[in-house]
């Protein structure tokens, strides 16, 4: 016959996901080895476990339901057995960690921890009254501290923030043994997937992403976006500036201009006024994507950087003096 894994978390065959891991966290807290010191008690948590890995997982679920418990577990009958995909599986869980399964069900966070006290850290109360229904009957319960967050900076290129881009960031932190009783490193990879034309200072967080401590609510991990230096670019909101280096003669008489974009790509650009220092030349819509105004960009502001010879011979000087208009200084 095999296992009736509905019976065992006491559940109808047409459970929610809900109504699932609030019937195998009742059942899990009441049978709980560092709870329950009864014989059988620790063999009817593993069987609760197992009950709940199969049947809160679809795929493993949709097996059981076609083939029960034997089919599960040996591949199915008459050879072919049970598959996904045309790959044939089979399913063990002596190779699973029960204290896993229960750590996974209650997100992480050790719930005897942070609703009672006592020996061991643990003062265990009866949870037949449905704990996690609607009426709760825990009104004791004492509101954890979360610790305080953590606030790390983001490097991110102009470039990347022109096309955007998916950041991974690798962080280690502490979460609780499957013991229950220590804790261990663990590393997780947080994706950020940064949108086009992302403020410098845009904030994304990532919800108690922290070291799992007793008794306490992890802290929130927190990114700060930030421009990276750029050797040719500098954000002016949406906009862009880039300072073109121009000699006193162009300065005078004109300028022909290979202007760099974020794409890599060069725009020519041609000035015939005189130019100044005050001088610019605005190219729309090369700048960054404006957020939220589907598509648009800002503009690419060209700035000048007048660079003055060093020294002139007096007949250079002269044939200026010849040349050039006589200004009033005041």
């Amino acid at each position: 016959m095999g296992k009736d894994y509905y019976k065992i978390l006491g559940v109808s065959k047409d459970a929610d996901d809900d109504s699932l891991k609030k019937s195998y966290r009742k059942l899990a807290l009441k049978f709980h080895p560092d709870k329950n010191k009864s014989p059988g008690a620790e063999e009817k948590f593993k069987e609760i476990s197992e009950a709940y890995d199969v049947l809160s997982n679809k795929e493993k679920r949709k097996l059981y339901d076609q083939y029960g418990e034997e089919g599960l577990k040996s591949g199915g009958f008459g050879g072919g057995g049970p598959s996904t995909g045309g790959t044939s599986f089979t399913y063990n869980f002596s190779g699973t960690d029960p204290f896993e399964v229960f750590r996974t069900a209650f997100d992480g966070e050790n719930p005897f921890s942070s609703m009672f006290s006592g020996s061991r850290g643990f003062q265990f109360m009866d949870v037949d009254d449905s704990m996690f229904g609607p009426h709760q009957h825990f009104k004791t319960r004492s509101k954890r501290e979360q610790d305080t967050p953590i606030v790390k900076d983001l490097l991110v290129s102009l470039e990347d923030i022109y096309k955007g881009v998916t950041k991974k960031m690798k962080i280690t932190k502490k979460v609780p043994s499957p013991d229950g009783r220590s804790l261990r490193p663990e590393e997780k990879v947080l994706t950020i997937d940064i949108k086009p034309g992302w403020k410098e200072g845009t904030k994304i967080t990532f919800p108690k992403e922290g070291d799992q401590n007793p008794g306490r609510v992890p802290a929130d991990i927190v990114f700060i976006i930030k421009d990276r230096q750029h050797l040719h670019f500098q954000r002016d909101g949406s906009d862009i500036r880039f300072k073109a280096k121009v000699g006193l003669r162009e300065a005078l008489t004109g300028a022909n201009l290979n202007v760099p974009t974020l794409d890599a790509s060069n725009i020519k650009l041609e000035v015939r006024d005189v130019i100044t220092p005050k001088t610019i030349r605005r190219i729309q819509g090369q700048g960054l994507p404006i957020p939220k105004e589907g598509g648009k960009r800002g503009d690419l502001i060209v700035e000048f950087d007048i660079i003055f010879p060093t020294n002139l011979s007096q007949r250079q000087k002269n044939i200026l003096l010849d040349t050039l208009p006589k200004t009033t200084c005041s």
